[in-house]
């Protein structure tokens, strides 16, 4: 796969909330999400444009380094245009996903 070929990471996750300790570290996820440039696209799935492989390996792996000790987390990367053929059944894009998409990253 070329370096120049834009990628989704997509994280789902589902952790415990059953403490203020599962609480806390379940924030503490989500804000790492946030500060590494994710974008929320539903309630426990986030998403991130990445550009190629090595980008992919090095996000995968900060990733690993952040997670909380409990609950299910996964990861899949897809191609930007296998992510922009998603459908969307019920409700409609959210204003972030209109303006920001990896043809703007183009113009950086």
């Amino acid at each position: 796969m070329s370096e120049s070929v834009f990628m989704r990471m997509i994280v789902l996750f589902d952790l415990p909330v059953t403490t203020k300790a599962k609480i806390r570290a379940a924030n503490q996820f989500r804000q790492f999400l946030l500060k590494d440039g994710y974008q929320m696209l539903q309630l426990s799935i986030y998403t991130r444009i990445i550009r190629g492989r090595d980008s992919m390996e090095k996000h995968h792996k900060r990733l690993v380094e952040h997670l909380p000790e409990e609950g299910s987390i996964r990861c899949i990367s897809i191609t930007e245009k296998q992510f922009s053929n998603m459908e969307i059944l019920v409700g409609e894009k959210k204003l972030q996903e209109k303006n920001v998409n990896s043809n703007q990253l183009l113009l950086f």
